[in-house]
């Protein structure tokens, strides 16, 4: 890197991408600030009391692959691993549809081989095909993360030939040279909802390597809550003398010759910058915080088709009474026996009675998770915009008697069915009750259309195809689920480590 007095650098949003690479600049000398509208840090990965704290409710964390793995090594680099406590979950999640049940074992491919196969024992063959691909991709992945880039690329299809032959196709297709039951492709693509599309569409690489990283390393939680990671990378950033500046929005960038040149603050404060890292929703950053025709045509056409991932509709309930010991399962998938496909199409519709959802029982991930005689239990279910777009502008005025009252027929129906499928008598146990839609994701974190895994993972922003961290902008970057890899913590996280290595490299080239 050349001498990092001639830099300065401003982040745009304190989600984990954004929080990654400030720590990454502060950590090698860059000074930085971060510039955040909440409160605190975290974004998605942050919590929230209620009862005068009686009950902490988790806000996104279900299960996070953070173990011997790229980002891992990113937050040990960081000295942000050893602040952390990872807490193996109980197994990496329960599937429940109408015709079975299973578990999903951690750190057991084989094991998980077997799970299917006794339900499925015409399809062996194919169910161990599946997963050893599975881990196979993410074995690759994960060998070609370790070579920071350090790499003759038109070597790929030689050394890494699995992820080359992914390039191209969905989950479906990768399902389809396995397996032939749709039963089974249902188990196998379990988790689809957890990366935001049905197997159609979804990348098969976005899948199948995270997937295979659980598969292979685990799946863990952070005790107490998913804010300590968030803090804890914060504390890189202010423990270098670096700054974030809370409740305060970046209105514009500001541009000169084609290059970056500072940041417009809400409070109308100028922040000089030769770099500028956007974990902020890519298309308000395009679209309305760029200077009109600073961006090559193609590639703001491409912005602003593209389109954000599905957003959520997510219950909390604190209860009176502890299910620790008494309800199996941390996070039990339900489905309807309709597909994946049926149900990502209710998902966007919210035709709330048909779409799948999960039932997340916090306490079975480790004793004390509530206080005593409490319960913390999470249902969670994709939600597409269009069914809370209208109230928006109600939303924005306050006026959200109609948008009240949809939230609470939802949460009515979730409560229901988890009361059916998962946990009998819930509705006679809840104390207090919260809930969050796409316009709550949007009010709280602005990402467009309240999309909580960036754009799309779909075949045509995925993988090789997804829109990079490097703009055409000179020192303007991508960071978090905007960018390259794409959501989740681990994408969002990879994110920043890849953002922070694109704008270093292009110091070093000057």
């Amino acid at each position: 890197m050349t001498d990092t007095q001639d830099h300065q650098a401003v982040v745009i949003g304190a989600g984990l991408g954004g929080l990654t690479c400030g720590a990454l600049l502060a950590k090698h000398g860059v000074p930085v600030t971060i510039v955040e509208q909440h409160s605190k840090p975290g974004g998605f990965a942050t919590s929230f009391g209620r009862a005068e704290g009686r009950f902490l409710f988790e806000v996104s964390l279900h299960g996070t692959s953070i173990n011997d793995n790229a980002v891992a090594r990113v937050l040990e680099d960081l000295g942000v691993l050893d602040k952390i406590e990872l807490v193996q979950l109980p197994e990496i999640y329960r599937l429940k549809t109408p015709d079975f049940e299973i578990s999903v074992p951690q750190r057991d491919p084989d094991a998980y081989i077997d799970v299917l196969t006794k339900h499925f024992p015409d399809e062996e063959d194919g169910i161990r095909g599946f997963v050893q691909h599975m881990v196979g991709i993410a074995d690759e992945g994960d060998r070609f993360n370790k070579l920071k880039g350090e790499f003759d690329l038109r070597m790929f299809p030689v050394e890494f030939p699995t992820l080359w032959a992914i390039r191209d196709k969905t989950l479906a297709d990768m399902l389809d040279g396995h397996v032939g039951d749709p039963s089974l492709k249902e188990a196998l693509s379990g988790l689809w909802s957890y990366y935001g599309l049905p197997p159609s569409r979804l990348s098969a690489f976005v899948y199948a390597n995270r997937t295979g990283d659980y598969v292979r390393n685990g799946s863990y939680y952070i005790k107490p809550r998913s804010q300590a990671l968030s803090d804890a990378l914060a504390e890189v950033v202010e423990g270098s003398g670096d700054q974030i500046i809370y409740e305060t929005s970046a209105e514009e960038i500001l541009v000169a010759d084609g290059a970056v040149t500072g940041v417009r603050l809400s409070d109308g404060q100028v922040l000089p910058a030769t770099a500028v890292v956007s974990n902020a929703s890519a298309i308000t950053t395009m679209t309305k915080l760029l200077p009109d025709s600073v961006l090559p045509p193609e590639y703001l056409e491409r912005i602003s088709t593209s389109p954000p991932s599905v957003s959520n509709f997510i219950v909390w309930l604190g209860l009176n009474t502890e299910l620790r010991g008494r309800v199996d399962g941390y996070s039990t998938h339900v489905t309807t026996g309709a597909g994946p496909e049926a149900e990502y199409e209710a998902s966007m519709n919210g035709d709330i009675g048909r779409v799948g959802f999960s039932v997340t029982v916090y306490d079975n991930a480790f004793e004390g998770y509530s206080r005593p005689g409490t319960s913390t239990v999470m249902l969670f279910t994709p939600s597409g915009w269009e069914p809370w777009k209208r109230f928006q502008s109600d939303y924005i005025g306050g006026q959200k008697q109609a948008y009240d009252e949809q939230k609470a027929r939802w949460s009515e129906v979730l409560i229901r069915r988890a009361e059916e499928t998962v946990i009998p008598g819930l509705s006679s146990m809840i104390e207090i009750e919260e809930s969050a839609s796409p316009l709550t994701n949007w009010a709280f974190t602005a990402n467009t259309q309240g999309a909580i895994y960036g754009f799309e993972q779909s075949m045509e922003n995925a993988y090789v195809t997804r829109v990079q961290n490097e703009t055409p902008v000179e020192g303007l970057y991508l960071a978090g689920a905007w960018g390259n890899p794409g959501g989740g913590y681990g994408g969002a996280i990879s994110g920043g480590a890849a953002a922070f290595a694109d704008l270093t490299h292009s110091w070093t080239q000057k």
